[in-house]
């Protein structure tokens, strides 16, 4: 196997190691290619698939050619972007029991707003596998149907905090990753064992980490302490607006809601955070604090 030691219609057949778990071992030679690659990572429910949707827009309204990845078994990544959930990799994968040389580019990639194109990886059944597998077999199909040749940016919205191997996946692919963080304990502590698990993957791999996105955040006081003791720095903040909330009710990108001031902000913010990846950021090197540490810092007993 190109992408692990066991494929998941094994996991099906129960087959497979621990009744049915799957260990993930990638191929280093499959490459996304030039396309410049970001990793959205963040505590689970922080906003990671508004960020990374509204990123890909903004990308797009600089005139790239962009591709998202939803990493996640609730396939939702892309759903303000194609208005529904798209099924994932998996589901159709199955449909053909795994012959993807029997799929069409239209059975698994989807066109969204303003051209964004929308891949769901999905994830193995619960307690079965690692989701690693898919990300791996995403890749190597859009490889195999030449999707990443004219592409400039891909984004991959990464399952929650779960920072083990499998969901790690997509930092061999990344060039930067980004971690989504509001100003609280729970979410700087994700953030703190995301910059772990990157510090894991860059001694492998090109992967580097690029900064923090504060979101539904009005103040940052605790997330600029952590960034000043382990070396990380904010590239941009989105406000906590009801808006914001509303765009995902009304399955919509905040570039297609109702113009207001504060709206407005918001856009330009992301198109400067999308103008700054593009022309490329400076590597950081951060160190990881130790558990106990985090709280000394952020003020608990």
């Amino acid at each position: 196997m190109n992408v692990a030691t066991v494929p998941v219609s094994e996991i099906k057949r129960g087959r497979a190691d621990g009744e049915g778990s799957v260990q993930v071992q990638l191929d280093p030679s499959v490459k996304i290619g030039n396309a410049k690659v970001f990793a959205i990572y963040g505590k689970g429910g922080i906003g990671k698939s508004t960020t990374s949707s509204n990123l890909s827009v903004a990308f797009s309204k600089l005139g790239k050619r962009v591709l998202q990845i939803g990493c996640d078994p609730k396939h939702d990544s892309t759903f303000t972007l194609t208005k529904k959930l798209v099924p994932t990799v998996i589901d159709i994968l199955e449909t053909v029991d795994f012959h993807s040389e029997e799929l069409r580019v239209e059975d698994f990639v989807f066109e969204g707003y303003n051209g964004v194109m929308c891949v769901e990886a999905g994830g193995p059944p619960a307690g079965t596998g690692c989701g690693g597998y898919v990300v791996g077999q995403t890749v190597k199909l859009l490889k195999e149907h030449h999707l990443l040749d004219e592409t400039d940016v891909v984004i991959f919205d990464v399952l929650g905090d779960v920072v083990c191997g499998g969901f790690a996946a997509p930092l061999q692919h990344a060039d930067r990753a980004l971690i989504v963080t509001a100003n609280d304990f729970d979410s700087i502590f994700a953030m703190n064992r995301i910059v772990q698990a990157i510090a894991a993957k860059s001694k492998n791999y090109n992967v580097r980490l690029g900064g923090v996105i504060a979101n539904r955040s009005d103040a940052t006081d605790q997330i600029d302490k952590f960034n000043d003791r382990v070396g990380l720095k904010t590239m941009a903040r989105i406000p906590s607006l009801d808006v914001i909330r509303q765009s995902r009710l009304k399955k919509a990108t905040l570039f297609e809601m109702d113009d207001s001031p504060e709206l407005l902000a918001v856009q330009q913010e992301y198109l400067r955070l999308a103008a700054s990846l593009w022309a490329g950021t400076d590597p950081l090197l951060c160190e990881a604090m130790k558990d106990r540490d985090i709280f000394d810092l952020l003020g608990f007993d």
